[in-house]
């Protein structure tokens, strides 16, 4: 197995360093605190760590960031500790773990043997029965597997109803932006109204009462935002003009309001009913809201 005393700093280590896996058997999780696909992965992990940890697995996270926000540390404690996190994790900055294992994805499961060697990978969510019974050959172990269900951001993504894809909104990856009016866009593309700023990785509002709009089609939307040195800043929700009742997501209430706090992927929407293609605006009351990039469920 590749090395892991790469990493900037590590979380649930005393003395905080690579845990010790000399002759154990090993999954290696890659995440970063904004991923949808890891949200919907974690409860699985969680749940493998727990139930195999008296059998000898050693699970070990590696946080590697996506966006220039997640390098901060804070942030991924406070991750840690809102999803459950009881296992080491490496916060990996620099991307020196990342590299030593050549990988290029988030999330990433590297499935280690008691010899060190790499048995077996995987990348991004589902093959989860799969995955289980991989960890028990491994453990030389034989039961039924852990019944998991994730529930709010973390319960599996609507596959057969989603048709719109994750959106990145910076101009490094920008991608699918219309001219045209919320209530004109065609599905799948987005749209920006107010004084809004492009940058490499975001777009950042300069005036308060800015918006972002996308038409999409999927149970759920999320945003990843952050609002800096600005937070907390208010913001509301709409779908198809009007407040999401029912179907708003666990970030917003059902008249649609939240507020941005801190930079992370904020739940928006969850379609009450049958999924159709709706259009969803989000309108900050402040300046400083950083929008990322949109992924569904």
């Amino acid at each position: 197995m590749p090395p892991l005393d790469g990493a900037t700093g590590w979380l649930n280590v005393e003395p905080p360093g690579p845990p010790g896996v000399r002759g154990k058997v090993v999954l290696v999780n890659f995440w970063t605190w904004t991923c949808i696909n890891w949200l919907r992965q974690e409860p699985y992990v969680r749940a493998w760590a727990q139930a195999y940890r008296d059998d000898g697995l050693v699970v070990v996270g590696v946080h590697t960031p996506e966006f220039g926000f997640e390098h901060d540390a804070e942030g991924v404690r406070r991750a840690v500790g809102v999803r459950g996190i009881d296992y080491p994790v490496a916060i990996d900055n620099g991307y020196v773990v990342w590299r030593a294992f050549a990988n290029h994805y988030w999330p990433a499961l590297y499935f280690v043997d008691r010899d060190g060697l790499i048995r077996d990978q995987h990348f991004g969510e589902g093959r989860y029965e799969r995955s289980e019974e991989v960890i028990q050959e491994l453990l030389g172990v034989e039961r039924p597997p852990v019944d998991v269900e994730g529930t709010g951001v973390e319960a599996a993504a609507d596959w057969e109803h989603l048709r719109t894809q994750e959106t990145y909104l910076g101009g490094l990856r920008g991608e699918r932006r219309a001219d045209a009016p919320p209530a004109r866009l065609p599905l799948n593309r987005w749209t920006l109204t107010g004084a809004w700023t492009p940058r490499a990785e975001h777009v950042a509002l300069q005036e308060g009462g800015g918006s972002i709009a996308i038409r999409f089609h999927g149970r759920d939307a999320h945003l990843v935002m952050a609002g800096g040195d600005a937070s907390p800043i208010p913001f509301q929700v709409r779908l198809d003009g009007e407040a999401p009742g029912a179907s708003h997501g666990v970030d917003v209430d059902e008249a649609g309001e939240g507020v941005l706090r801190e930079g992370r992927m904020y739940q928006l929407v969850r379609q009450e009913g049958r999924v159709n293609d709706r259009t969803l605006e989000i309108t900050f009351g402040e300046a400083g809201a950083e929008g990322y990039a949109f992924t569904f469920g």
